[in-house]
Order: structure tokens, then C-alpha cells, then sequence
């Protein structure tokens, strides 16, 4: 399935009461590969944006100020969406910009144009429960290269989520995959290698690090409400 990492930046924080849209960034995966395509676009809000949200994302009045209004993108917005699932940090920050957005224009909400929509803030609350668990903060834990971001763009954003999400996942340290780290014969199918002879060394546990380990499972335990069930079993 497409899977559409998407993030906005607005002129503020309600979109109930007016806010809009000024920027959506968009990038696409299929197979756990980042496709190259992506949609990146600014919109002009035609209402002045917030002094704290331009303090995020850098999108001024000025800026904004000659760019096309969303209504004049939106059928390109929602056939790059259309039939993917969406991956949001903090969904509904996002869908609710978006579904306002296509309210004034006469259109369904997101939700039924998409396959689904995936919280990724969700994600990271049920895998890391009484953690920060921002973008930001999820970029630190996970060791998410973010030396290029100055201000908050929703591209960048996009990027940097899909980044989180991988990690999250699967584990990979990187989207970036090094194709000389696996093995083909010349038809380019994948080989195996015998590794039986391998032997790997077992490094114990240190006391300082068995006893860091044992505070970390407290607090886990703690956080979550108890609910660190295996603490309760018997050991086999």
C-alpha cells in the first residue's frame, strides 16, 4: 500500500475558529522505500497569521502574500492522498485543518477519500508511555538526523516522520538503503550465506548496568499503571 507521511503549517491553532492552511508537504512510500515523489505546497490564508505561529514556521504575511489560495491546489492535494494510508503526527490537528479547508469548498472529509489515517503520536505513546513524545523529542530518541531544520516546514516535517516512523517500526537506522550490504547471484536474486561458523560473543551484564536496567523497568512500570504484566510471572 502507498503510505503518504503528511504534516501542515497554519496560521494558527484553530481551525474551527478560522485558522488555515499555509503549507502542506507530502512524501510518499510504497515497500517501505521513499518513491522520490512528494507534494509541497504554500497557500495564502487570506487572514493575517499568528505572531507564534510565524515564530514555528517562518511563513509570514509577505510571504504568503502572492501565493495561490487552496482551493486552487485541492484537487491535486487530494489525488495524491486518494487511496493511501496517511501517516500524521497528531492526527487531528492535521485532518481537522484539512477537512475545514475542503468544508468550504463543498468536499468530503479526508477520511473518505484515504485507506486510513495512522496517528504516529499514537504510535510513540503506546511504545514509549510517560515520555515527551513530540516530533522533536522522538528525532532525539531515535537519533533522527535534524541539523538542517531551523524553523518548523511541513515537508521537512513529512521527511523527518518518515524517518521516526522506520525507526518505530522496524528498526532501520536509516530509509537509505546501502545495496552492498546484501547479496545477490547474476540473475539478482538474493543468495545465503552460511554464517554457522560465526561465533558471536556473549558480553554479560555489568551490576551498574543490570541495576540501571531494573530503575528503567520501575519506571516503565510506573508509568504504564501497572500494566508491565510480565514483572508479574513466575520466572521459567
Amino acid at each position: 500500500m502507498r503510505q503518504i507521511f503528511l504534516d501542515t503549517e497554519t496560521t494558527g491553532l484553530d481551525a474551527t475558529s478560522g485558522d488555515r492552511i499555509v503549507e502542506i508537504g507530502c512524501i510518499e512510500m510504497v515497500g517501505r522505500r521513499l518513491t522520490g515523489r512528494h507534494l509541497h505546497l504554500y497557500f495564502n490564508p487570506e487572514r493575517p497569521v499568528h505572531p507564534e505561529a510565524v515564530r514555528v514556521h517562518g511563513l509570514t504575511d509577505e510571504f504568503l502574500s502572492d501565493k495561490p489560495r487552496f482551493a486552487a491546489h485541492a484537487p491535486e492535494v487530494l489525488e495524491f492522498l486518494r487511496g493511501a494510508e496517511i501517516i500524521i503526527h497528531n492526527a487531528s490537528f492535521d485532518t481537522g485543518f484539512l477537512n475545514e479547508e475542503l468544508k468550504r469548498l463543498g468536499q468530503p472529509a479526508v477520511h473518505t477519500l484515504v485507506a486510513r489515517v495512522t496517528d504516529s503520536l499514537a504510535m510513540a505513546r503506546e511504545m514509549f508511555p510517560g515520555k515527551a513524545n513530540s516530533l522533536d523529542a522522538l528525532c532525539r530518541r531515535l537519533e533522527v538526523d535534524t541539523s538542517n531544520r531551523a524553523f518548523h516546514g511541513a515537508l521537512l516535517d513529512a521527511g523527518l516522520l518518515a524517518e521516526v516512523y522506520v525507526r518505530m517500526t522496524r528498526g532501520q537506522d536509516s530509509l537509505v538503503i546501502d545495496a552492498s550490504a546484501t547479496s545477490t547471484d547474476a540473475q539478482g536474486e538474493l543468495t545465503r550465506r552460511d554464517l554457522s561458523h560465526i561465533m558471536l560473543p556473549v558480553v554479560p551484564a555489568s551490576e551498574a548496568e543490570l541495576q540501571a536496567h531494573e530503575a528503567w523497568l520501575k519506571d516503565l512500570d510506573k508509568a504504564s499503571g501497572g500494566k508491565t504484566v510480565w514483572r508479574q510471572l513466575e520466572p521459567v
